[in-house]
Order: structure tokens, then sequence, then C-alpha cells
């Protein structure tokens, strides 16, 4: 009999529609990060790190590009013959299909992976969360507290806490009341999305809840135990953490990385995060580049200017273009004379010659207040920027785009040039 004592769940199939056209094509774990991983790759790198051998990653939304980063797992060293890593779709079964409704609902659908390996705990992971953890000292106190349910929290302030789950414990770390995103939090201790879980306990709870429509962890599973009586405690973390689920917070966390004294260090050598490499050649610096604090991603060629911005595999900047506060992912090309401020360019674009993105004061959007609320211009993969034109603040720009979609030359600050399937 396969007998592992954790197993790993990794949930990686959503949307992620708060980073707007970055996600169009692209599930949010696969959207790159810090000029060389992808989000997905910190959890994933925690499990390996932290001796968890066996991860399910359940996928759903746009996974191809997902799954071929993920591949076998041999960058994480999960290419075992005994576990492993295992991407996990939604399936068509006898009683027919279903897509992952929910949290929970996606772990109820996988109960017989999990069973396969016998374990005596689960651990609940998000793929779009930023930070290093040792789950196996998160462990370590759910053994210690004989818990069915360990919850991974962090005090944030107490003004940000309706935006989480919020614990209320007692002195000895039990949760005692839970709030899903309350209006008048009684507690800044947040749920970071990471849950250790009995297994008998969990796949008793999944089992009797799975009539529940959207079945999910904050909402039912968490009360279920509590109701239940079930021993809940919260396992209190205090390093960096992240999440990059809205376009601020995304492009805050890449500018942290270039910070003078980072708060969150790619460079340690006992924590390391490991990714899918390519095979591209070094770095190139023309003789009149000029580069002030920023993160350059292998195969560049740099004939421009870059500050404090974090630019991906492959890009290339050409002379006279300067790139400010801004992220560039791989193999984008940024023309002649172009100037680029507070952007964030997905895959593949290019930004024609002596083109200025990030011009004008900030309005309002009229295309998506919900998920354009910042100074940030976003640009799809793929697109193309024609030359000549200017791109104000708080902008979204997505497809193959001509001087004729810039009315005078321009798209003003609050608007959005939409091509590539016309949606939000």
């Amino acid at each position: 009999m396969i007998k592992k004592e954790m197993v790993a769940m990794l949930l990686a199939g959503g949307q992620g529609s708060r980073l707007g056209v970055l996600t169009q094509t692209v599930a949010k774990p696969a959207v790159s990060f810090g000029g060389k991983y992808r989000i997905i790759d910190f959890p994933l790198s925690n499990c390996i790190n932290s001796g968890v051998d066996t991860v399910g990653v359940l996928t759903q939304y746009q996974p191809l590009r997902l799954n071929a980063h993920i591949g076998i797992g041999i960058p994480w060293d999960l290419d075992r013959a005994v576990g492993g890593v295992t991407l996990l779709a939604p399936y068509e079964s006898a009683k027919g299909s279903d897509w992952y409704s929910g949290t929970a609902n996606a772990i109820y659908q996988n109960i017989e992976y999990i069973d396969s390996y016998h374990p005596d705990y689960v651990l609940i992971l998000s793929g779009d969360h930023i930070y290093k953890m040792d789950y196996e000292v998160m462990l370590d106190f759910h053994k210690a507290n004989r818990a069915d349910l360990t919850v991974a929290v962090m005090p944030v302030p107490i003004e940000e806490a309706s935006r989480f789950g919020v614990m209320i414990t007692d002195e000895t770390n039990r949760i005692v009341d839970f709030e899903e995103k309350p209006k008048e939090p009684k507690s800044n201790l947040a749920s970071m999305g990471i849950y250790i879980f009995s297994w008998p306990v969990l796949k008793e709870a999944l089992l009797r809840l799975r009539e529940v429509p959207e079945l999910d962890f904050g909402k039912h599973v968490i009360p279920y135990c509590r109701d239940k009586g079930k021993r809940l405690f919260a396992y209190e973390f205090h390093g960096y953490w992240k999440d990059v689920g809205t376009l601020s917070s995304y492009w805050e966390a890449n500018m942290e990385l270039v910070d003078i004294v980072p708060e969150f260090n790619l460079y340690e050598e006992y924590w390391r995060i490991f990714t899918k490499s390519d095979f591209i050649p070094p770095q190139y610096l023309g003789e009149h580049a000029k580069i002030e604090a920023s993160l350059i991603g292998e195969g560049c060629e740099i004939y421009g200017q870059v500050e404090h911005s974090v630019i991906g595999a492959g890009v290339v900047i050409e002379e006279g273009a300067v790139v400010r506060d801004s992220i560039i992912m791989r193999e984008s090309v940024i023309g002649t004379g172009a100037k680029v401020t507070k952007s964030i360019l997905a895959e593949q674009v290019v930004v024609g010659k002596n083109s200025e993105l990030g011009v004008g004061e900030y309005r309002e959007s009229s295309y998506d207040r919900r998920v354009y609320n910042s100074d940030l211009v976003t640009v799809g993969e793929n697109t193309v920027i024609p030359s000549d034109v200017k791109i104000g603040k708080n902008t979204a720009v997505w497809g193959e785009t001509v001087a004729a979609d810039y009315p005078n030359g321009m798209l003003e600050s609050g608007g959005a040039i939409i091509k590539a399937g016309g949606l939000k």
C-alpha cells in the first residue's frame, strides 16, 4: 500500500479576473513574476523545500501554459515514481461531468486521488500567493495541538481585515469563532488560505456537504467543522506574504523585489525558488545602455535606459527607449525612443517607436472600475502598440492596435482599447 503522511492540494484553476487583460488567455498562477518565475513556482517550491513530495495541482481556467510549465515537475524535484506532481483537471465520470464550482468542491471531486495515498493529513494551498513558508513547521504545530484543522493566519491592519476570513482565537491559539469577510471584524488575524486538515475530518465534511452549491472552505467547510466541535487552531505566520490578485498588488510585489534591501529575497540559498528554465543566451547591454535598480532576465538586449523595473527574459529595449517603474514580461520589444512609465506589459508585446505609455493625470476607468483603479497602464499579451502614440494612466490595451485606434494619437487616461476577444 502506498502511504504518504501528508498530501498537498494546490488550487490553481482560477481566472484571476481582477488582473484584467493579463489573464484573458492565461490562468493567474501562470502569470510571470520577478522577471524569471511564474506565480505558481512559489507554492511548488515551498512544498519541496518543506519535504512535501506529493502535490495535486487542480487546474481549470486556460490551463495550457500552466500545464506546459509544470510538466512532470522536474524543476521542483517532483518527478517521482511514487507521488510527485499530478495535474488534476475536471473530468467526466459515470455520474456526468462538472466544473470545479468552489475551492472545497474541487477537493471533493478529487477524493479518490487523495485516498490513493492514504494520508494522515492534507495541505490545502492557493496557487496565486507570493511567500516562503515551511509547511513542516506548520504540520508540527498541527500535531502538537492534536488539531483537526489548522489555518495559517497573519496579522493585518484592522482596517483591512474585512477583506479576509478572520479568526478569533483564545490564549492557546484555538479558534473560537470565524468570520468570512466581516464588515466589522473582531480580530486582525486574517486567513492566508492555507489549511492543514486531518484527512478523516476533511473527508467527512466534504461528503456531508457535497450537495452544497459552490462548496467553499471559508464559507462552508470551516464553519461546519467549528459547529461540529472540531479542534480548530490558528498558526500565526510572520514572514512575507502577498496576495497578487489585483493589478496594484501584483505591481507592488514586483517593485518590492528591486528595493535596496528587498523584503522578499529571491537570492537565499537555503530556501531556493525553482522554476522551469529556458535554454536562452545571456544578457547583452549595449554601449549606451543605462540600468538602475532593476531585475533583468536572461537573453535580454538592452540598448536604452531601465530604472526601477522588472524585465523578463528575451526582452529587447532599443536605443533611446526609457522604461521606468514597470514590469515588462518575456519577449516583448520596446521600440526606439519609446517611453514606458508605471506600466505592466504582458508577454510578447511590441511598443512602437517614440510611443509614450503612462502620461497625463489619473482618471477613473470608463471600461471596468473594479479592475482598473490605479495609475497603471496594463497591456495584454501579443499586443501591438503603433509608433508615435500616447497612452494615459489607468488604461488597458489588448490586441493588435493601429494608429486609427488612437484619436489624435492618444488613448486618454481611464480609457481602453480591446481588440482581442472584446471582453473584460
